[in-house]
């Protein structure tokens, strides 16, 4: 696995790759979760290729990105790691970037897109769709596979987490997508990611503020407010999702063209589940370059 190189923002050390001409458009690719940035092993050097810069950090609470002090909320906000991606932005220069997300990383890329246009060339998504204001009630269908989300909203659900994280996340690795995609060398290689000693307190936080389950941390309440006020996004957006993701159910990202200004597609993919860096990582590359070589240099 390629070493991180690193960086200081306020809060945080943030480990990142990175790759391309140094004059290259910036593209900033972000990770889900239970993910980390290799998930993008496989799309980058592509990116890289036909001209771009990437830069793929390791979300709080991932891998050996680390908090500078002890004494910092675990925030697993999006709101939080949304202001993480533009301090990390800042600290490496980037005014303007392309961005591409995929699940915790998608959520961030539309804060990203919807409060600060002005920063983001152009927005992709992989494996979720974008719905304004607070999160609704899903249907049924997609209550039933966000079990985990509502099993972490429990205490013995928060215990669980805690004390058996790594099969908690091997889990979803071989429920969120049709079986064979993935090997237990690559699942193992990842999940150190998750041994970040954080990893587990971000990660129930995420889930369980969510729903209403735990306290927000006040440093993100206007930034949050933003996100919630925001009604659409004017920058291009391409979405890209696979037909059968087993946890962000496809019909979920469908019908969101009104809630776009700037420019949007959706593109199902054929046969993958909810991690297609990763399972189809060609059909990914073809999207992406497309999109960013029409959008991702202004």
């Amino acid at each position: 696995m390629e070493e991180p190189v690193f960086c200081d923002t306020s809060l945080l050390r943030v480990a990142f790759l990175s790759g391309g001409s140094e004059d290259g458009p910036p593209v900033l690719l972000l990770h889900g979760w239970p993910d980390d940035a290799t998930t993008f092993a496989d799309v980058a050097p592509s990116l890289q290729a036909a001209g771009f810069r990437t830069f793929a950090p390791w979300l709080r609470g991932f891998g050996k990105t680390s908090f500078h002090s002890d004494e910092t909320i675990r925030s697993g906000e999006i709101a939080a790691m949304a202001q993480d991606a533009l301090d990390f932005a800042d600290a490496i220069g980037l005014e303007r970037f392309a961005v591409v997300g995929h699940d915790w990383g998608a959520r961030i890329a539309y804060l990203l897109a919807s409060v600060f246009p002005q920063r983001i060339t152009c927005c992709a998504a992989l494996s979720l769709g974008w719905q304004p204001g607070p999160p609704p009630t899903p249907p049924l269908e997609q209550t039933k596979a966000f079990w985990y989300q509502w099993f972490m909203a429990t205490a013995r659900g928060e215990e669980f987490v805690r004390q058996h994280g790594h099969s908690f996340a091997r889990f979803q690795w071989d429920s969120w997508s049709p079986p064979g995609w993935f090997d237990d060398d690559l699942f193992e290689r990842v999940a150190k990611s998750f041994a970040n000693p954080d990893w587990p307190d971000v990660t129930v936080h995420s889930y369980r503020v969510r729903w209403g389950k735990a306290d927000p941390d006040p440093r993100y309440a206007e930034l949050a407010r933003k996100q919630i006020e925001a009604e659409i996004i004017s920058v291009p957006t391409l979405v890209l999702h696979g037909d059968e993701d087993r946890v962000v159910l496809p019909d979920s990202s469908k019908g969101k063209e009104r809630y776009f200004t700037g420019g949007y597609e959706r593109v199902l993919l054929p046969g993958v589940g909810h991690f297609p860096t990763r399972e189809a990582p060609a059909q990914v590359r073809e999207g992406l370059e497309r999109f960013l070589l029409e959008f991702g240099r202004q």
